[in-house]
């Protein structure tokens, strides 16, 4: 079903168009709260929380077109918040990226499964190396594929700031990552 459509019947009050649409972003709003929050239990209930803001919200989504960064800075929203107050109860704990968040390809062998799992291992373990703002950089640009121009719109920051942070980030990584293999 077209996007613009079920907002439009999510918009009017139809369960069943909720439902499709919890159901067509539940994978993507879990695999965010994940991320940030670094593990699988406090992502279900966060992914929870996500969509009771983005069903209280509903009506405030323009259109179809700005749906999906819409989501996503609702997303981070809810998890900034849910770090913070998870940093106040912890006394600033660090909070890692959880290593089961990937899951692995039914269609391969066991051998190209233990060596997909063992490239995911040092990609989460690079991500959990590297600085919070870098890490969110990946996260919005090549995990979500959000445009340059989202992210920026998204962190309120210039388009010019966004493209030399996405840069310096994946050069981090790149560095953690070759660190790590390299050991």
């Amino acid at each position: 079903m077209d996007l613009s459509l079920i907002l439009a019947r999510c918009k009017s009050g139809d369960a069943l168009a909720w439902e499709a649409l919890v159901r067509q972003f539940q994978s993507r709003v879990y695999g965010i709260a994940c991320h940030y929050v670094g593990n699988a239990e406090d992502g279900r209930d966060l992914a929870q929380e996500i969509f009771v803001r983005i069903y209280q919200n509903i009506q405030t989504c323009a259109d179809a077109g700005m749906f999906i960064p819409w989501m996503i800075r609702i997303s981070r929203n809810a998890c900034i918040d849910h770090l913070r107050r998870k940093r106040a109860r912890s006394l600033g704990r660090d909070i890692g990226i959880d290593q089961a968040a990937g899951l692995p390809d039914r269609g391969a062998n066991p051998e190209q499964q233990t060596a997909a799992n063992a490239r995911k291992r040092v990609i989460y373990r690079a991500l959990q190396e590297i600085t919070a703002l870098n890490r969110e950089m990946i996260l919005l640009k090549e995990i979500q594929g959000l445009k340059l121009e989202e992210i920026a719109s998204l962190l309120k920051v210039p388009l010019g700031t966004i493209k030399s942070r996405c840069n310096r980030a994946r050069l981090e990584l790149a560095r953690r990552i070759m660190a790590l293999t390299s050991e």
